[in-house]
């Protein structure tokens, strides 16, 4: 369970720092009843996430394992190893295009428009067939076999992580006082200069520590079963 949730920590601390989601929250903090709709945007794209997420775990992910109904511990390791390699990946193509990336301008948002909660749904959703970390995340959470309030305890862990930021800019709206809007300002210029490359290292260094976990996993069991070997062979040695 700390592996799990170690892994899904990282991943959702990498994916984050999503400009469709950061983007117009940032907008809204400009506008009237600033903190109010950014509360109802976040509370929006939080639950509608958490919900696509755990339908898809429990959904086609416990199809698929039924099939595997006792996961071996070796191959939860090479699945957290591939995962960290798809961070990896991920990561090289955002900085191979950060420049590209960042000369696109972040979706413009009229904060006085529609519904927070309704923008915030309506995002999420759109993104939620393409989440690539997020459906990494919960590979990783169901082929762990672990039970399923295990899993779902993970998956709300990872829609935590994924919220922090808009869960920062609430917190500067709360207690920046007046110098909240020129904060707001200056974290919404570096985002649009800067995110592919804030990306691109927190999916590096995601991947490079889900590997981690997923080669020491793999060490560990090799150990224990050399152990084991070595005990079996002294008993025919020496019974």
């Amino acid at each position: 369970m700390l592996r799990l949730f170690g892994v899904v920590v990282s991943i959702g601390l990498a994916d984050s720092l999503n400009p469709s989601t950061i983007a117009p929250a940032l907008y809204m903090a400009t506008g009237q009843r600033a903190r109010e709709r950014v509360v109802e945007f976040t509370l929006a794209v939080f639950f509608v996430y958490l919900v696509g997420g755990i339908a898809i775990a429990l959904g086609p992910g416990q199809l698929v394992l039924s099939l595997l109904p006792h996961p071996h511990p070796r191959a939860r390791h090479f699945i957290e190893i591939g995962v960290g390699v798809a961070m990896l990946m991920a990561a090289v193509l955002l900085w191979r295009h950060r420049i590209r990336l960042a000369k696109r301008e972040l979706p413009d948002f009229d904060p006085h428009g529609r519904s927070s909660w309704l923008l915030g749904a309506t995002i999420t959703a759109v993104e939620l067939p393409t989440a690539f970390p997020y459906f990494a995340a919960i590979a990783a959470v169901v082929g762990s076999g672990l039970a399923v309030p295990n899993q779902v305890v993970l998956i709300l862990i990872f829609n935590v992580c994924f919220i922090l930021p808009l869960l920062g800019i609430i917190g500067t709206l709360t207690f920046g006082g007046d110098r909240a809007d020129r904060w707001i300002a200056v974290g919404r210029n570096f985002l649009e200069r800067h995110w592919p490359q804030l990306l691109a290292g927190l999916a590096l260094v995601a991947g490079v520590f889900i590997i981690f976990l997923g080669a020491t996993g793999l060490a560990s069991h090799a150990h224990n079963h050399l152990g084991r070997l070595t005990r079996n062979l002294r008993h025919l040695i020496h019974p």
